[in-house]
């Protein structure tokens, strides 16, 4: 299986490299800085320079991943912003970070992995369930919010766009233990990891377009 991770310098994009590698598979994975490059060579993966937040950087990712034949693409590369939510506007400069990272870098690199898959390939964004509008029941981290159900938008595009040359889906990873989750969420990035793993193995061309939740259960967009 070859992959591909955006994304993974830690927490879940860092695990799904671990998990791939222990069955075999042949991983490149993006890191913006040294030390996430360096963390992501110690376990054997190819890495790549990645920052999804700037045009430039995001536009060389093609020359890097040409001819690659993906079998599975994750985007991953995400950032959390103000917890702040309701009526609130959050400053400009977060909202700038969020939106960039979470919506504008999605949308600069999904083509050029599309170019990269391997016939019926997937690709796979990392959402959140508090992007989903028809579940919603709280307000809180509006930005997040925001820039999460924007990522969904851009993901169900997609799939309409590349029809059955890929599968594509969001990933709701459940709440993590990591350093946006924080302590007291609910599971280990193991164990998400492994739950999403399991989905992305069972997907057929009729998923694509959907929102799943790390369990295999769907979430209401």
């Amino acid at each position: 299986m070859n992959v591909l991770v955006i994304g993974a310098s830690r927490g879940i994009g860092l695990e799904f490299v671990r998990q791939f590698l222990v069955e075999g598979a042949q991983v490149r994975a993006t890191a913006r800085d040294e030390a996430g490059l360096e963390r992501l060579r110690e376990i054997g993966a190819t890495a790549l320079t990645l920052d999804v937040t700037d045009a430039a950087s995001a536009a060389g990712l093609a020359a890097q991943i040409t001819g690659a034949k993906f079998d599975v693409a994750i985007v991953n590369a995400g950032a959390g912003g103000p917890r702040s939510g309701g009526l609130d506007a959050p400053p400009e400069a977060d909202f700038d970070q969020v939106m960039h990272t979470n919506v504008l870098g999605p949308m600069r690199v999904i083509p050029q992995i599309a170019a990269a898959l391997a016939p019926g390939g997937t690709i796979a964004v990392l959402s959140s369930m508090m992007g989903s509008i028809g579940s919603r029941t709280g307000a809180g981290m509006s930005l997040y919010r925001a820039s999460k159900a924007a990522l969904n938008s851009v993901l169900k595009d997609a799939s309409l766009v590349l029809g059955d040359k890929a599968v594509c889906v969001a990933l709701h990873p459940g709440w993590v233990r990591t350093d946006m989750g924080g302590s007291g969420a609910d599971i280990d990035v193991a164990t998400s990891v492994a739950g999403m793993k399991k989905v992305l193995a069972g997907l057929r061309a009729k998923d694509s377009g959907s929102f799943v939740n790390y369990d295999g259960s769907a979430i209401p967009w």
